[in-house]
């Protein structure tokens, strides 16, 4: 029961990696919201409830999380997941309006659920960020470009916030999954999966709940000496 008696929000939570996140950390003791803009389907812990939140939008962001004050006085641990591939081009053709739509739900949903948790873990005294990026956002790769630049850009947000705010007692970690067996990943094109799969030295993509273990590490006490930090996640595929 390593979350016993805390809350934690998880973005994106209806499906994949931030449904395996939620599930765990439900398991782990914690009062867990998930939110998202589709209600997560199948059966769910009785420890874990929903809310519409759409990443992308400010005002969805602030009634979530005064909500989730106003019902439980706190919130412990947040966990921005919420994000998609979207578009696969490289800078010169990929349209305004992909770019402007994976920015909006990688990189700025992620500085939205900041700014709006980071007041409330400020007045009760501390808490955990975690950030998921991607291993594209620590290496680089042909095409994808608006992924890899707002992945990059969760990246660099989380060491920026992990000392602005590392005085208040919070800590923010950013977590980098490689490959996993998700809904998103069995949309794309299955020669981009087999090639990721190809380059990573375990030859398997990972269960989502592999993923989520490190997200659950950075979460607990477990890491109350870690902030600022990158945790791969990814099979090996950092690695060299």
């Amino acid at each position: 029961m390593r979350l016993q008696g805390k809350v934690a929000l998880v973005t994106g939570g209806a499906r994949g990696i931030g449904r395996a996140i939620a599930e765990l950390f439900a398991e782990q003791g914690a009062r867990v919201i998930v939110g998202d803009i589709d209600a997560p389907g199948g059966s769910a812990s009785g420890r874990i409830t929903w809310r519409d939140l759409d990443v992308r939008d400010l005002a969805s962001w602030q009634a979530a999380t005064d909500a989730v004050v106003e019902e439980h006085q706190r919130i412990d641990v947040l966990v921005n997941n919420a994000g998609l591939v979207g578009a696969y081009e490289p800078i010169d053709e990929i349209s305004l309006q992909d770019w402007t739509r994976v920015v909006e739900v990688n990189q700025t949903g992620t500085f939205y659920g900041m700014r709006t948790v980071i007041p409330h873990m400020r007045a009760q005294g501390g808490g955990s960020i975690v950030n998921v990026s991607s291993i594209w956002g620590m290496v680089g790769c042909p095409g994808v470009a608006a992924y890899q630049a707002s992945k990059a850009a969760v990246r660099m947000m989380t060491k920026n916030a992990a000392l602005s705010y590392v005085a208040d007692g919070i800590r923010v970690n950013s977590l980098h999954p490689g490959i996993a067996d998700t809904p998103m990943i069995a949309e794309q094109d299955t020669a981009i999966t087999a090639e990721v799969i190809a380059e990573t030295p375990m030859r398997r993509a990972a269960a989502p709940r592999e993923i989520a273990y490190g997200a659950l590490f950075l979460a607990s006490d477990e890491a109350s000496y870690v902030t600022g930090i990158e945790l791969p996640v990814d099979g090996g595929y950092t690695a060299p």
